[in-house]
């Protein structure tokens, strides 16, 4: 009798530790325990791992340059070259500067970007509780696992992550139906890195979905507005220098550090009219995905410009998921078709692959595929310096994300409503 109470109690345990590491309900117990051993881990890394030395110097001496009365943005320069971010960016790191010692207290540095990981980390976990659609045990694969998400956070001390802890702030907001507010922290995540521009097509779509051109106008207007008052005091000396040295979309990368497009030559890279190509493919991938995936009303998409009372079929409501897909697959297409991924800029997507992989249906036997793709992604980006067939895989994996999502989140073919004509009655019958 005990015996079998025993086993009994042992099934149990089973059935909970596996509906755990399984069942997305239980996100947030998994987030609290790996947000606890993340604690742990980032300081070990910072107190073992030896600081290297890339752009916060650079950042520095940028910073220091205004903290001097230097308006002129195109004065504003430090060791790898003139100043490329918009002002949101100097606001910042000018309270880093000043925090740190004029940024020479390095290990404090990396303590307040381990406490930025850790509120990043809480940030992402939120949004994957509310979408209830990735099972906890990938969320390992996602925090502990991970050495170059580390390193880019307080190895390095990259301005990305703080771009992208703003951005994750901003989607929050928006899952609460915060759209002003939201609004304003999608555009400070702009203002400190440009790369956060590849989340607006779905934001755009998400806004005209839920206002109506008309009333998504002051959202709209509260991110120009917020980027014209952080860039005042430049605009006011040197507008011209201002934009062209802050939102320069046609600054071109070092071959040297291209972690996607090492299989091409290098005059290839350089050339225009493949940027041109490239910029193409982004644009008719946003088209397909907008006009296919993210548009489910019966009505043309250009509906989306009505007040929603005024669609002759109302949209769908925005759904936690819905809005969660919308921006993550939108930022995912400007990744893919990116002229150069370098190695911080893996942050701008790691986040969100979790919940590319396991937002569709999947079978018992499609985990460990996923599981497998998301490490292939990882060893692509821990691979110094890229190879062509690093790049290569990186470039497969992109593509089975895509068709996975491509497919994935089609609409159930349609069914005719069944005939209502009465059956033919049987000459035996009659």
């Amino acid at each position: 009798m005990a015996a079998g109470r025993g086993a009994a109690a042992l099934r149990r345990a089973w059935r909970e530790r596996r509906a755990a590491l399984l069942e997305p309900s239980y996100t947030p117990l998994v987030a609290a325990c790996l947000c606890l051993a993340e604690g742990g881990v980032n300081l070990w890394v910072i107190r073992r791992v030896p600081y290297t030395e890339i752009d916060w110097k650079a950042y520095m001496d940028e910073v220091e340059g205004f903290a001097n009365g230097t308006l002129d943005y195109t004065q504003l320069k430090g060791d790898t070259g003139p100043l490329v971010y918009p002002a949101g960016f100097i606001y910042i790191f000018l309270g880093l500067y000043y925090a740190t010692g004029r940024g020479t207290d390095i290990r404090l540095a990396q303590y307040l970007f381990a406490g930025l990981y850790l509120l990043n980390l809480l940030l992402v976990f939120r949004i994957y509780c509310r979408t209830n659609k990735v099972p906890p045990y990938v969320f390992f694969f996602m925090c502990c696992a991970s050495y170059r998400i580390h390193s880019i956070f307080v190895l390095r001390l990259f301005n990305d992550p703080v771009a992208m802890a703003i951005l994750f702030l901003a989607i929050n907001l928006f899952l609460e139906e915060h759209w002003s507010w939201g609004c304003f922290f999608f555009s400070l995540a702009v203002s400190v890195k440009m790369n956060i521009l590849l989340f607006a097509p779905g934001l755009l779509f998400l806004l005209l979905h839920r206002f109506g051109l008309l009333g998504c106008i002051p959202k709209l207007c509260i991110c120009a507005v917020l980027q014209v008052i952080l860039g005042l005091p430049f605009l006011l000396v040197n507008p011209v220098g201002y934009l062209t040295c802050s939102f320069d979309l046609g600054r071109q990368f070092q071959f040297k550090w291209t972690v996607n497009w090492r299989f091409l030559p290098e005059d290839v890279f350089q050339n225009r009219a493949f940027h041109a190509t490239l910029l193409l493919a982004h644009l008719a991938g946003l088209g397909l995905f907008a006009l296919h995936r993210w548009h489910r009303s019966k009505e043309s998409i250009l509906a989306l410009l009505k007040d929603p009372v005024e669609r002759k079929h109302p949209s769908p409501p925005l759904t936690v998921n819905k809005i969660v897909f919308v921006l993550f697959s939108s930022n995912f297409l400007g990744v893919c078709c990116s002229r150069s991924l370098h190695y911080q800029f893996y942050v701008w997507y790691f986040h969100t692959l979790p919940y590319l992989l396991w937002c569709t249906p999947t079978a018992k036997l499609a985990h460990m595929p996923k599981v497998l793709l998301l490490g292939v992604i990882e060893l692509c980006w821990n691979t110094y310096p890229s190879t062509v067939c690093s790049s290569l895989s990186l470039h497969i994996c992109h593509g089975l994300v895509l068709l996975q999502l491509w497919y994935g989140t089609a609409p159930p073919p349609h069914t005719p409503p069944p005939s209502r004509r009465p059956a033919a009655i049987s000459k035996k019958a009659q």
